[in-house]
C-alpha cells in the first residue's frame, strides 16, 4: 500500500475536506464524480471502516484508505 499526505490548511483545517474532493485532489479519483462511485462501490474506508458518504467531513488525523493507496490527513504544521 502506498501512502501520501494531504494538508488541509487554513478554514479546511477546522472544518475538514469532503470525501470526494479529497480522493479527487490526491489523484485516487480523476474527478470527484469518480471519487463519489468508488465511495458508493464500497472501495473507500476512513480510520478502517467502510464509509457511505460520498461527502463525509474528513479531518486532520484521520487516514483514508482506497485503492492500495493510504490517504493521510494532517492539519498544516503537524507533519514530522
Amino acid at each position: 500500500m502506498t501512502s501520501q499526505t494531504f494538508f488541509l490548511s487554513g478554514s479546511a483545517a477546522s472544518s475538514g475536506i469532503r470525501l470526494c474532493d479529497l480522493l479527487k485532489l490526491t489523484g485516487v479519483a480523476s474527478s470527484g464524480g469518480q471519487g463519489k462511485l468508488l465511495v458508493a462501490n464500497g472501495e473507500v474506508c476512513v480510520d478502517g471502516q467502510p464509509e457511505n458518504r460520498k461527502t463525509a467531513r474528513i479531518h486532520a488525523g484521520q487516514m483514508v484508505d482506497c485503492l492500495g493507496q493510504r490517504i493521510v490527513v494532517v492539519a498544516t504544521g503537524e507533519a514530522d
